[in-house]
């Protein structure tokens, strides 16, 4: 498959965030305080949306979809509730030895550097905070498996759109942060669908709506920091995303049937 049918989904999301950052960089020196506050509540309350819909109302659907296929549809939420917790459990535990948070910190300050004029703390936050939002979600999980395995780019281009809106608002409150995240989305999405290409057999159903799961926990974490309710080491968690596959692979050599149905 061609180099440009593996990415470009990534590389125009990648223009979209650089533009719309710019944009809102632009509009930032026009913005009195008191409405990039506002402008940051607004995306703290859409981000918790985002994350209730990828976390709560995706379990729903799963439970709901695979339940009655299940030995024991009864114990089948609890199950997956189950490999959520531990995901993001031994997922934190990684980050923290791994001391995610802080060198993602130290990467935005050392980005920070090349910049003038930018307080290094907000630089930090805006380069962290944007690259959780826009590199967790399903529609970054399922568009980059998708541009990967089949070279189809339509939910990446999707969520283009939407990261360029996203990325004028966050911009406008947290500058020249947001814009260096783009180089995150290059990476991690890049990475993703070129995994797509290598991997012989794509993620089961199950692992990706756990996936999905997780990642709708962490992004309800960037909003209670976005809304400054609670700091917490958000990039730590990020590990926990990618266990499911690994936890159901497991559970299916050790006791199948116990979350991915046989098949009759």
């Amino acid at each position: 498959m061609p180099l440009w049918s593996i990415i470009n989904g990534t590389v125009v999301n990648v223009f979209t965030v650089m533009v719309g950052s710019l944009a809102g960089i632009m509009l930032s020196s026009r913005l009195p305080d008191r409405y990039r506050t506002i402008v940051l509540n607004a995306l703290g309350l859409v981000t918790i949306s985002l994350g209730i819909d990828a976390c709560v109302i995706k379990f729903s659907e799963t439970v709901s979809h695979f339940a009655p296929l299940s030995d024991s549809p009864r114990t089948y939420g609890a199950r997956l509730a189950m490999v959520m917790i531990g995901s993001l459990i031994i997922g934190s535990i990684i980050g923290t030895a791994l001391r995610l948070h802080e060198r993602i910190e130290s990467i935005g300050g050392w980005i920070h550097q090349r910049f003038s004029g930018q307080d290094a703390h907000r630089f930090a936050e805006g380069f962290l905070t944007a690259s959780v939002i826009f590199c967790v979600g399903p529609l970054t999980l399922l568009g980059c498996l998708r541009n990967g395995a089949d070279g189809n780019p339509d939910y990446l281009y999707i969520k283009s759109l939407l990261d360029g809106f996203c990325s004028i608002a966050l911009a406008s409150s947290l500058g020249w942060g947001v814009f260096a995240s783009a180089g995150v989305v290059l990476g991690f999405q890049g990475g993703l669908s070129f995994l797509a290409v290598v991997v012989a057999e794509p993620l089961d159903e199950i692992s990706l709506a756990l996936m999905t799961m997780v990642g709708g926990l962490v992004m309800l974490a960037t909003a209670l920091l976005i809304l400054d309710i609670k700091r917490m080491p958000i990039a730590n968690f990020l590990p926990g995303i990618f266990l499911p596959p690994l936890i159901v692979y497991t559970c299916g050599i050790i006791s199948p049937g116990w979350l991915l149905p046989l098949s009759p």
